[in-house]
């Protein structure tokens, strides 16, 4: 089971005692500018080091650029979803590679 959206909504820190889950996806809010707003990305920081501390995978939503991809890596984030790597398409299309995608994940 999956946080989804971390940090907005109903998915928020009280939801970590309420819930079993083994996932954490930080919202596409916090991606968007953590790079030059950094009031965020100390928000990026603090959920990826809480991921790690409770030992639950981390998914960053909304990666655009090369550059939000490696620095979400180098904080250790172990799975990315974005335009940058790939575009939504139906399941037959990527199923049958006529789609092109990259993949994060770490380790």
């Amino acid at each position: 089971m999956a946080l989804d959206d971390f940090g907005t909504g109903y998915s928020s820190l009280s939801q970590l005692s309420n819930y079993r889950f083994d996932k954490i996806k930080i919202d596409r809010s916090f991606v968007s500018s953590f790079e030059t707003n950094d009031k965020q990305d100390k928000v990026i920081k603090a959920i990826i080091a809480l991921g790690v501390g409770l030992g639950v995978t981390i998914t960053a939503e909304g990666i655009e650029e090369e550059s939000q991809l490696q620095r979400l890596q180098d904080l250790g984030c172990d799975i990315g979803q974005g335009y940058l790597l790939g575009r939504p398409a139906p399941a037959e299309k990527l199923a049958t590679g006529q789609v092109s995608a990259r993949i994060l994940q770490r380790g």
